[in-house]
């Protein structure tokens, strides 16, 4: 089937199912187009559990698309392709979180929402790249247990003095990008700004103008005077950029920073799960509920 009639075949499908199409901002380009919203994983859930629709289409990776069926669980979520994963979010499992518990009685966890519904069960106290400095200052506790993600771990450390015990993840997209990669590209681009996801390693951060999230990064970008950004995050966000900002130029600081997780899915997958309503996002009652409340601890703070 041509590009043309699948998309139309997913529009029809779409409408006569009551379905919604998410995607977030690391998708290929042409999921991009077709989704009804574009957003960040928290974004993209919240809005799963706004919507009137009865099908959710995540087109993400599997930590989202059960974040999204823990907001909406009367809500059908679909995962068009069920194997794209997040190896951070895959790297630590509940039976880890709760050793290091063990190892560390007492101490509050805060976990960043790329982490498996198992994790978020465990956890006090959910945060995204955006808000985790908010979180982090709201709790009293000088000592606590932050994970999956050590780069993050760091910047919230330097942003906050307060001391975490971390687990040792990272996002290797976010990891493979280098300070010669920024310099680079600053050669490349002397007027350029430097915008940096903060999974980032630090010593990249330290060479940046600006530490924001994807979501940040899109809100800030009409806003900012600069006419040039180097953006230091998955090359995917860069459609977005681009599109709502015609005037500026986005420059990738590093152009491997692919996902291949997140480009497993495609058009022709989004058009299957939404005629056989499949692969399906099943979760257990009580751990939904067990991980809502750690999401929900998160709202409250921001």
């Amino acid at each position: 089937m041509k590009k043309e009639k699948l998309v139309e075949e997913i529009i029809r499908v779409k409408k006569e199912k009551k379905a919604i199409i998410l995607a977030h901002n690391y998708q290929p380009d042409e999921v991009q187009e077709i989704a009804d919203f574009v957003g960040d994983s928290l974004e993209l859930s919240r809005k799963a559990a706004e919507v009137e629709a009865e099908i959710i289409v995540f087109c993400g990776v599997h930590f989202m698309a059960e974040t999204a069926k823990i907001l909406a669980p009367s809500k059908k979520v679909l995962l068009p392709d069920i194997k794209a994963r997040c190896p951070m979010a895959d790297r630590l499992s509940g039976k880890d979180l709760r050793w290091m518990k063990e190892q560390n009685p007492g101490r509050k966890v805060v976990a960043y929402v790329n982490t498996t519904a198992e994790v978020k069960a465990e956890t006090d106290v959910c945060c995204t790249s955006a808000n985790a400095v908010k979180v982090v200052n709201s709790l009293p506790d000088e000592e606590i247990i932050f994970v999956p993600d050590r780069n993050l771990a760091s910047y919230v450390m330097n942003q906050t003095g307060k001391r975490l015990i971390v687990w040792d993840g990272c996002c290797p997209i976010h990891e493979g990008i280098r300070v010669k990669d920024i310099e680079e590209q600053k050669r490349l681009h002397p007027e350029a700004e430097v915008w940096a996801h903060p999974e980032c390693r630090p010593e990249v951060l330290e060479k940046v103008d600006r530490i924001l999230s994807t979501g940040q990064m899109r809100r800030e970008s009409p806003k900012s005077g600069a006419k040039a950004i180097i953006i230091a995050t998955e090359v995917g966000l860069l459609y977005q950029l681009r599109k709502e900002n015609p005037d500026k130029k986005f420059y990738a600081a590093r152009e491997k920073a692919v996902c291949q997780n997140m480009k497993r899915i495609n058009l022709k997958k989004v058009y299957k799960a939404l005629l056989r309503e499949k692969p399906e996002i099943i979760l257990e009652e009580s751990l939904a509920q067990k991980a809502k409340e750690a999401i929900s601890r998160m709202v409250q703070i921001i």
